[in-house]
């Protein structure tokens, strides 16, 4: 078989022109596009590392700002509850002391009343036993209850002692004054003279007095000079149950501050 070289000629260069139309119309084109898109695909990859490193990082950062605030909410919390809880305490110290101080007022209030209770108790007490006993002694003797002060007096004038007797004695004499005697009602001129006459006979001289009315005796007469004296008074006999009343109420203030004291450990108690 014999081979047409120009046909084969032809073929080759028309395989040949095919191969660069292809190249050059073809196969660049579509290289390029893919270079391209695989340019533009690296370049998106690229960008959407670049964005989730950047949210990765924004993430990190909202968790470091949650913290943050989780620990700042944490710490105004706990600063919040200690500043309550001082100024619960404060509100229960304050309500305390006021309580205290109210009690202490009441306490004070009540003892107050106690005493000028007990002061008034004293004097009607000695104002009705004075009555009473002048009462008495009008109605069983024939003379009044002046008189019987007097006798009294006199009698413990002549039964003292001799140590007391002669210091009141001398006090008496070397006075640069007159001896007082005060009583508690307005002693008549024989009761004066009664006195004056025991007085004399009693220190076995002159000794002058001045008499003087003090109601505060309650039944009674004193005789005093430069700080001797020597007295008698329904106010002694009193003097015992006044202070049987003063203890008893002395009593009472004690039994309610030992009740203040037991309601104030208990209110503590309540409060701790």
């Amino acid at each position: 078989m014999l081979i047409d070289w120009f046909t084969v000629v032809a073929q080759v260069a028309n395989f040949l022109i095919l191969v660069w139309l292809l190249k050059r119309f073809l196969y660049r084109p579509i290289l390029d596009a893919i270079d391209a898109r695989e340019k533009r695909v690296a370049s998106a990859l690229a960008e959407a590392d670049a964005k989730k490193a950047e949210a990765q990082k924004e993430r990190a950062e909202f968790q470091d700002k949650n913290e943050a605030f989780d620990r700042q909410r944490a710490s105004l919390l706990s600063k919040a509850s200690d500043e309550a809880k001082a100024e619960r305490q404060r509100l229960l110290d304050a309500a305390r002391q006021a309580a205290d101080a109210l009690a202490a007022k009441r306490h004070e209030a009540l003892r107050s009343e106690l005493q000028v209770l007990g002061e008034t108790l004293s004097r009607r007490t000695r104002e009705e036993v004075f009555a009473i006993a002048r009462k008495a002694l009008a109605d069983l003797a024939t003379a009044g209850l002046e008189e019987r002060m007097v006798e009294v007096f006199t009698r413990r004038l002549r039964e003292m002692d001799v140590a007391a007797k002669a210091g009141l004695g001398q006090a008496l004499a070397s006075a640069s004054a007159p001896g007082v005697v005060r009583s508690a009602f307005d002693l008549p001129e024989a009761q004066r003279a009664v006195l004056q006459s025991a007085v004399n006979e009693a220190f076995s001289a002159e000794i002058p007095l001045r008499f003087e009315t003090a109601p505060e005796l309650v039944g009674g007469i004193e005789l005093s000079t430069d700080g001797q004296k020597l007295s008698w008074s329904i106010a002694d006999f009193l003097a015992t149950l006044e202070k049987g009343v003063g203890d008893l109420l002395k009593g009472n203030d004690m039994a309610e501050a030992g009740v203040e004291q037991a309601s104030a450990a208990k209110g503590d108690g309540h409060g701790n």
